[in-house]
């Protein structure tokens, strides 16, 4: 192979400029090639993955759940059949922020029932402004006298009082025409069916409860019914003599110590030494001193 003076020359030419670059540039370390930067496009995508998995923590940091960041409408889990008792707030006071936390035993005071003050009416005992009586259309008691008090209302003691008591019918003896004639033999010739006797009552027991012991005590016969609109017990007859039996105005009344009261025997509340009467009156009470209750109230 013949070596040209052209060849000889480009092979100097390329021995000088490797020296050359190898002189000017030095030795290279073994570094790993560096990848091309990223397009604006593919930086965009890093940037939104990146944004991704800081908005997604683990499980344990998940944000919560609809149901349980909603904590003014929580979502009742408690089934129909098991649901918890209602409980009910007294309609007339309004329960602010600080009170529901209270106690609700301490929040409602309990009332008391069965103990009335001697002569006062019962608590829910309300008088209507117009006609000046309760519930119960009992008219307004005379200013001195004994307030009626209700009979479910009453606590009754074990101590001991006394009181007198007698049942008299000595208006029939002068209607004797009027009543029937087959029940004049069970008029005493004298009026007297009981006389004036001792008895004792306990303490909160009415005039009512010492009539119904003593006639059955004594083995005289006695009737009643209880009338709710009043209240009260109404004595439809004594030792069989009844209302009506001398008469559309006739029938059985009762006075302590010498006032007829204008309510019922069973809302009556006895005291010590008091004196019950129960007398027959043929003229809605007039024949028997009661002018005041003949004006239009009843007689029991």
């Amino acid at each position: 192979m013949k070596i040209t003076k052209t060849k000889l020359v480009s092979a100097i030419v390329i021995v000088v400029a490797l020296v050359t670059s190898y002189l000017f540039m030095g030795p290279q370390p073994n570094t790993p090639a560096k990848l091309p930067a990223p397009t604006t496009e593919a930086a965009g995508q890093q940037v939104e993955v990146k944004s991704q998995a800081a908005q997604q923590p683990d499980s344990s940091k998940a944000a919560p759940s609809a149901a349980q960041s909603s904590t003014d409408q929580p979502i009742s889990t408690v089934k129909p059949t098991e649901a918890a008792p209602t409980q009910t707030p007294e309609p007339t006071k309004a329960v602010t922020a600080k009170e529901s936390d209270k106690d609700s035993s301490k929040e409602t005071p309990t009332p008391v029932v069965n103990q009335p003050a001697v002569n006062q009416p019962a608590a829910n005992q309300e008088i209507d402004p117009k006609t000046g009586k309760d519930k119960y259309l009992t008219e307004p008691v005379p200013s001195g006298k004994p307030l009626p008090v209700e009979p479910q209302n009453i606590k009754i003691s074990d101590k001991a009082m006394t009181a007198t008591l007698s049942v008299t019918c000595l208006t029939i003896l002068d209607n004797m025409k009027l009543l029937d004639k087959e029940k004049v033999e069970l008029v005493p010739k004298d009026g007297v069916i009981l006389p004036a006797t001792k008895v004792t009552f306990y303490e909160g027991e009415s005039v009512f409860n010492v009539l119904q012991r003593e006639m059955k005590k004594h083995k005289i016969h006695m009737e009643f019914v209880n009338t709710p609109i009043y209240n009260s017990a109404y004595i439809e007859g004594i030792n069989n003599l009844y209302e009506f039996d001398v008469g559309e105005l006739s029938g059985w009344m009762f006075k302590v110590n010498g006032w007829f009261p204008n309510y019922g025997s069973s809302r009556y509340q006895l005291k010590e030494g008091d004196v019950i009467e129960w007398v027959y009156t043929c003229d809605l009470g007039r024949d028997v001193g009661d002018t005041y209750n003949a004006m239009g109230a009843t007689k029991q």
